[in-house]
């Protein structure tokens, strides 16, 4: 019996990509470039599968031109607000993801981005780096510290709880906001917020956790950021989309926000240029699960989610 056919729409690891040679007939291109609109359709008449990244975008118009031949879509993330999952599950297609392996990646990055926007990273970087490091003082890169801090979490599901128990290292108090609440067990002392607002107005630190939705899209507006604390930092690592951009900056020209950890951006990739000149902002281009454990369990998940379904079964991870 010949091999499923399925497309890897980009690079993934190397145990991952072994693995799938060893079960499919795989199609994948090393350049690495992302799978525009026109691929997706064109690719679709030629294989069973497609393991896609964020990268592939699966709108309404591109479901409607895809081939019968593609059954599944076995997306290499978490988040599938790149898909139309309306319209492909109208198309006949099942849709996967990789939960439950990348909280702790993200979580990790999370908190250096937290750190490091709170503790001036940025700025004491540039200026060892860059040489011009020549005197010392008491009142020099004065930062914010953590301890003991009230840590706001919005979205309390596998990388918000992981992020709080890191956190919790820091002896922070945490305080969350989440379309439910958690069990005790889950909740581990942290203190629930039936609405945002009320996390806000507590919020020494602010972390986003929660999914890019209709109803969060440009979450932390200007309103918003305005009810955080004089002060606070605000860090994104969840979607670009759930932070109004130019609000932003206004509340960090205005030292309202003191300090922003970003991981994700509006505009992806590039970012957003209007942050480079902010010492008080720490980047990083939307790495949050870019470590060689997270990478390998999100490429065998994947392929657990195709396994099962070509084996007649209903993935693990079917949305």
């Amino acid at each position: 019996m010949s091999k499923p056919v399925i497309w890897i729409t980009r690079t993934l690891s190397n145990a991952t990509l072994e693995r799938a040679r060893r079960d499919y007939e795989v199609i994948w291109d090393a350049a690495d470039t992302p799978g525009s609109a026109e691929d997706i359709i064109k690719m679709s008449a030629s294989v069973d599968g497609i393991i896609p990244c964020h990268s592939e975008h699966f709108s309404a118009d591109v479901v409607a031109q895809l081939d019968p031949r593609l059954k599944i879509v076995a997306n290499h993330s978490v988040g599938v607000d790149h898909c139309d999952l309306d319209a492909l599950r109208g198309k006949g297609i099942v849709v996967t993801n990789t939960p439950d392996v990348l909280s702790d990646a993200t979580a990790e990055l999370a908190m250096m981005l937290m750190l490091g926007a709170a503790r001036n990273a940025v700025a004491g970087d540039r200026t060892v780096r860059s040489g011009t490091w020549d005197f010392w003082s008491p009142a020099f890169l004065v930062g914010k510290q953590l301890t003991g801090a009230r840590l706001g979490i919005v979205g309390m599901g596998g990388v918000g709880r992981a992020f709080a128990r890191k956190a919790r290292g820091f002896d922070m108090e945490i305080h969350y906001h989440n379309r439910s609440r958690l069990s005790p067990e889950d909740e581990a002392g942290a203190i629930y917020h039936e609405t945002l607002e009320s996390l806000l107005a507590v919020s020494d630190f602010l972390s986003l956790h929660c999914p890019a939705t209709p109803e969060t899209v440009g979450l932390m507006n200007a309103d918003r950021l305005a009810q955080l604390p004089k002060g606070a930092v605000l860090v994104n690592t969840a979607r670009g989309n759930l932070i109004d951009e130019a609000a932003l900056v206004d509340a960090l020209d205005a030292g309202h926000i003191g300090a922003a950890g970003l991981d994700c951006f509006v505009t992806e990739p590039g970012g957003n240029p209007a942050f480079a000149s902010y010492d008080n902002v720490m980047m990083m281009p939307h790495v949050g699960s870019a470590t060689v454990q997270t990478r390998d369990a999100m490429g065998f998940k994947a392929l657990d989610n195709l396994d099962a379904f070509f084996r007649g079964e209903s993935p693990p991870n079917a949305l």
